[in-house]
């Protein structure tokens, strides 16, 4: 009995720990290395053993210049992603990113392909083996910004204003949500919320791109801003607002960037105080 009672505070305080407050401009890259995050990858090969965390033999994860400036560069070859060591919880995240020209299976001919997940929680590969249960900003060619509710334990919820649109064709035709400022206000229990313009012709190819895209061109530099405030989490690329939710189920956690399949570049990555 002594001993279950002497866990008591401990497991109190574990599960009260605030967020980190970003009361003033938070620079998570820091031009040099990998500070302030941990890695993490999945198996390097079917049936293998995942690598797990902060091991990283075949160097997915770097620092490098590029464009005359540091970045972090994500190769790609395996599954995974780097993670903030500390959760955060109302900010304005901006990260600066270009798409590298390297592909790598199963994804070698499909859509480049990477995301920030918002409000990490739970244990660490938890969704997919690799993930953690949060909300995605997606990134991917033809789809950034779109929200992905991403499972571990259990689920996120959240609510978008959306309308439902028609996409693919012939048997594969469906529909699909879309935001919409003036749409109607839609709770979602899982899957995939489109960002406005997402071309409803989109097909998971390498080099897709859609009629209303506002990411740039293959080489080009993109900023994509994630406003958090409470339960609410609205999507900037490019200074353009994509999508935006309210009454999220997540309101803080960690903040995680993936590696899959794809190389991207990172060159900035701060978190701002939200403006009152």
């Amino acid at each position: 009995m002594k001993s279950f009672l002497a866990l008591i505070p401990t497991l109190v305080l574990a599960s009260t720990l605030a967020a980190e407050p970003v009361t003033a401009p938070i620079q998570l890259f820091n031009g040099k290395d990998l500070t302030n995050f941990y890695t993490y990858l999945g198996s390097p090969k079917k049936g293998e053993k995942a690598y797990g965390k902060n091991n990283d033999p075949e160097k997915v994860f770097s620092v490098v210049m590029e464009d005359g400036k540091p970045a972090i560069r994500v190769s790609g070859k395996i599954f995974g992603c780097f993670v903030t060591e500390k959760d955060f919880e109302n900010y304005r995240l901006v990260a600066e990113f270009k798409w590298g020209n390297e592909t790598w299976a199963p994804r070698e001919k499909a859509t480049r392909d990477s995301g920030i997940l918002l409000h990490c929680v739970g244990e660490d590969g938890a969704a997919g083996g690799v993930w953690l249960e949060s909300i995605e900003c997606q990134m991917i060619e033809g789809g950034t910004g779109d929200f992905i509710l991403v499972r571990g334990k259990t689920t996120p919820t959240m609510s978008v204003k959306s309308e439902f649109r028609p996409t693919g064709a012939g048997d594969k035709k469906r529909m699909e949500p879309y935001y919409s400022p003036d749409g109607s206000a839609t709770k979602f229990t899982g899957g995939r919320i489109n960002w406005y313009g997402r071309d409803p012709s989109w097909k998971d190819t390498l080099g897709f791109r859609g009629k209303e895209d506002v990411e740039r061109p293959i080489g080009e530099w993109n900023t994509l801003e994630c406003v958090c405030e409470g339960g609410s989490i609205t999507n900037i690329l490019n200074g353009k607002i994509v999508n935006a939710g309210s009454d999220a189920s997540h309101t803080k956690g960690k903040l995680l960037f993936q590696s899959e399949g794809a190389e991207v570049f990172f060159r900035r990555i701060e978190l701002l105080p939200l403006k009152r």
